[in-house]
């Protein structure tokens, strides 16, 4: 693609981040994790243990309808209980959750009776620390709104590297901005770079041998942001270690 091209795609592609933050939308909340969040550690976007991947109690796993098959995964969202339609809420809070997992659909129950994640419902299930902050713990289940956010992430973006000789598999955490990855290259310090394939969540892969090799990785949100983590894994890495850039969005 040409320079002008790529950049009026990356002006079209931030218009329209600004256009969906700025909406509120109705949905429901529900909650799950325990009273310390501890059973949301893990998930479906790949993140593990959700301190260290800089996004601690303040998450929700999303609905088919939201999750989009993995490409929601850090996202984030301000949520407000609507009361107008419960006494519930707590009035006047509202809490900012990043997406880390999924809800999944539950078709043996009615989709408003038990059923909250069936398609196409719009539904948030929230760590309860999270969910307490905006609405009262007997209530089971709220109607909310949500808009989009950017996110607000402290230190840079941390790169998981997991996989084989082969086979890396990078999980990305930590992102600010849109929070939103829709492209990731890699690139060794013998290599020129190489586009990466979404594998699942926020996970991606490449079939690259780059074992003694320093690694570097560039990534691309969804509002068109590009970013470059030059030589963030040392030659030395290993599979199974997080490395982290001084970058961010």
């Amino acid at each position: 693609m040409d320079t002008p091209s790529l950049l009026l795609l990356t002006t079209l592609l931030a218009f329209a981040f600004k256009a969906s933050v700025a909406q509120w939308t109705p949905a429901f909340a529900t909650f799950y994790g325990g009273s310390d969040a501890s059973d949301t550690m893990g998930g479906a976007c790949g993140y593990g243990n959700l301190y260290n991947a800089g996004y601690g109690v303040n998450s929700a796993a999303l609905s088919t309808a939201l999750f989009n098959n993995g490409a929601s995964c850090g996202m984030c969202f301000t949520i407000t209980c609507d009361a107008s339609k419960t006494p519930s809420c707590k009035q006047g809070t509202s809490i900012t959750i990043t997406a880390t997992n999924f809800c999944p659909p539950n078709y043996a129950l009615a989709s408003d009776n038990g059923g909250w994640c069936n398609p196409p419902r719009q539904h948030f299930d929230m760590s309860q620390p999270a969910w307490e902050t905006i609405a009262v713990y007997q209530a089971g289940i709220v109607p909310v709104n949500y808009r989009r956010v950017p996110c607000q992430r402290s230190g840079g973006m941390r790169f998981t590297i997991n996989g084989n000789d082969y086979f890396e598999l990078v999980t990305v955490a930590n992102v600010g901005g849109s929070g939103v990855l829709s492209q990731m290259w890699i690139k060794g310090s013998k290599t020129d770079w190489m586009v990466m394939s979404r594998n699942w969540g926020a996970t991606w892969q490449s079939n690259a041998y780059l074992n003694g090799q320093s690694m570097s990785f560039r990534v691309q949100t969804d509002d068109g942001r590009v970013v470059t983590a030059d030589n963030v894994a040392p030659s030395n890495w290993w599979f199974g270690g997080t490395y982290t850039s001084w970058q961010q969005f």
